[in-house]
């Protein structure tokens, strides 16, 4: 007994050190900043005690950026900025800080409250807003965590101003939600309130392309830059948004003076079931009414890259998930986005981005960049500009004589500065496939070495292909078979190699079974033999239905083979047989005595159940459309193996 309580007493040791070990190791994993701070009166220096980065391996140098709230509508970007309170109180300080080139989480920060108790600077209101209406985040999403969109506003008008905001969140193209709404901060008395318009929809098209050639010499472009904020039709940009999001806020604020700018921030907690590593393009929209009266207003559409981590060197795609019926006619968009994180400013910027076969490199439009500048003419020039050039694989876009600062250069504060894009669109080829791409950028900046992005895939959905199906089946083994089918398929639409195809047939057979043959001889009293014969007929005509389930693969346009297995039971079966009966005499040739007939029918249902494998090969002329194949079908049971030849229209 003591031996067993010995072991016992063991194993929990053990079991408790193993316990404390994965804790330890847990707990490592969970970083956090601490906020520190400084009071002088009402004038605060904030500094953030962020943890150790962990350097990815062969990415630029690790950084954290900062993005504060004051609380009190008043927000920061910078590593420790300083705030001035225009009123004495209590304020919640808040912290984020997003690591970048850096293997683990955010760390966590726990908000800080702090008093003014006293006024000694003077608070100065310094204007920021170069537009009237803008949307900014912190971070872009990675599942699972929080992020912080800012909505900005400022009145325009002469005059004091009541309005309404929306945001719009949740693409319905995305089957699930990649956002729930988890705080929204207001600090002017905004107010959240019920969409009361009655909206109707118009189609609008206010695309705004930059349009290149694929030509290896010059490039000329197109340039038209539209503003395409301004609206004035407010119920159909509400009905337009409502058709394109699945949620969205609205709020009213109102006695707001000229020239006055405010924020509302809204915290989105990025869901787990958000897209992962697909580099998609996901959107917000906000829309901005300044006057209640009037019905012009501002809409915003803030794109932002699903990411599995902070890297701010990044290729992303709207074509994550495409409807290959509908996408012959429609635009892929691609967007490279860079960060010059040098300890200078960048001259010129090389991105040589793939092109998969699949596209039409004379297609390709650009819709936009930055820095913002000229498209390149032939000759060299000395003035900023973006030049367009082709390989077989890639499109090489090149920033000439621009000035990107360096995000650890001296004196430069704001890192959105630092940061820069190019947005293009291109269209699918004439014969193209249904397969998966894969893009990826190499970024050079100056004769750096070059920085390789994530792959931006895109892939077509399954579809669904529905196809109708007749022919023969042909029973070498039955006797007087006559069989012929009529059915439906459904298999993936337009693959391009393997895919799965399942069948329902109705199929109408009927077939004799082999004659059977009853003799006997017997012999009398008076010595005379007597021949007894019993001859049986049996025909079926069967209702069957046939449940083919197979892999298919395509060698080219125009042959596939396939294989796979077969069920088949009789939903109806009508079986008749005919009964002779004979009587025989004689001495020395038989004759006949006696004869009856007789006539028995049975009728049943869902019997008769058969397994089987199948071997085909087809010719078509589409993968969608009509085609021919033969198929032939191992049955268990041995007689009732045949050849199947049939045609397909497939839609």
């Amino acid at each position: 007994m003591a031996k067993k309580l010995l072991l016992v007493y063991s194993f929990l040791l053990v079991f408790q050190s193993v316990l404390a070990q994965n804790n330890q190791v847990t707990d490592s994993v969970l970083r956090t900043t601490v906020i520190e701070y400084n009071i002088n009166g009402n004038e605060i220096f904030f500094t953030p005690l962020a943890p150790e980065l962990n350097q990815i391996s062969g990415a630029p140098k690790a950084f954290y950026t900062y993005y504060w709230e004051f609380g009190d509508g008043n927000y920061s970007t910078a590593e420790n900025p300083k705030h001035v309170y225009r009123n004495k109180g209590v304020y919640d300080i808040k912290l984020w800080a997003t690591n970048n080139y850096d293997t683990g989480k955010p760390p966590t920060t726990r908000p800080k409250k702090i008093t003014i108790d006293t006024l000694t600077a003077p608070y100065k209101k310094v204007a920021s807003m170069n537009e009237s209406f803008t949307l900014k985040r912190n971070r872009e999403p990675v599942p699972d965590e929080e992020i912080v969109v800012r909505m900005s506003y400022k009145n325009n008008k002469t005059g004091t101003t009541n309005g309404k905001l929306y945001m719009f969140y949740n693409e319905y193209k995305y089957k699930a939600n990649n956002f729930e709404l988890t705080d929204i901060r207001t600090y002017h008395h905004e107010k959240s309130t019920t969409d009361d318009l009655i909206a109707y929809s118009k189609s609008t098209n206010d695309s705004q392309y930059l349009l290149a050639s694929a030509s290896s010499e010059a490039i000329p472009l197109s340039i038209f830059f539209p503003d395409s904020t301004e609206r004035t039709n407010l119920p159909s940009t509400i009905a337009d948004s409502k058709s394109y999001y699945k949620n969205f806020e609205m709020l009213e604020f109102g006695n707001m003076k000229p020239n006055e700018e405010r924020t509302i921030f809204f915290s989105l907690k990025t869901t787990p079931e958000m897209l992962k590593d697909t580099s998609a393009i996901i959107t917000i929209r906000g829309v901005y009414v300044p006057d209640d009266n009037f019905d012009n207003h501002k809409i915003k559409d803030m794109e932002m890259e699903i990411v599995t981590s902070h890297d701010p060197n990044k290729m992303s795609s709207n074509g994550t998930s495409l409807n290959f019926r509908a996408v012959r006619s429609k635009n892929v968009i691609y967007k490279i986005r860079f960060q010059n994180n040098g300890e200078g400013p960048a001259q010129t910027i090389r991105l040589e981005a793939d092109i998969p076969e699949v596209f039409d490199k004379t297609t390709l439009q650009i819709i936009d960049m930055y820095p913002k500048c000229r498209i390149c003419p032939e000759q060299e020039v000395a003035y900023s500009c973006l030049d367009t050039t082709f390989t077989n694989s890639q499109v090489i876009f090149t920033f000439k004589n621009i000035y990107l600062p360096g995000s650890n250069q001296k004196n430069v504060a704001d890192r959105d500065s630092t940061k820069g894009f190019v947005k293009y669109s291109i269209k699918f080829s004439e014969d193209f496939k249904k397969v998966k791409t894969k893009s990826k950028t190499a970024i050079i900046f100056d004769k750096n070495e070059p920085i390789i992005t994530n792959y931006s895939a895109t892939h077509f959905n399954p579809g669904i292909s529905i196809g109708a199906k007749m022919g023969i089946n042909q029973f070498s083994s039955l006797k007087n078979s006559k069989s012929y089918f009529l059915g439906a398929t459904i298999s993936p639409y337009k693959s391009h190699k393997w895919y799965w195809q399942a069948e329902l047939l109705n199929s109408f057979h009927s077939y004799s079974a082999e004659t059977l043959v009853e003799e006997e001889i017997r012999g009398n009293a008076i010595g005379i033999d007597a021949l007894h014969r019993t001859t049986t007929n049996t025909s079926f005509t069967n209702i069957d239905w046939e449940i083919p389930l197979l892999a298919r693969y395509n060698i080219n346009n125009y042959i596939g083979l396939g294989a796979g297995v077969q069920s088949t039971f009789s939903v109806s079966e009508k079986k008749e047989q005919n009964i002779l009966v004979e009587e025989f005499e004689n001495t020395t040739d038989f004759f006949l005595m006696n004869s009856i007939v007789t006539t028995a029918e049975e009728k049943s249902s869902f019997t008769n159940f058969r397994a089987g494998l199948l071997f085909e090969i087809s010719t078509k002329f589409a993968r969608v459309g009509p085609s021919v194949s033969a198929r032939y079908v191992v049955d268990f049971k041995e007689s009732f193996s045949h050849w199947q030849f049939y045609a397909i229209w497939s839609f």
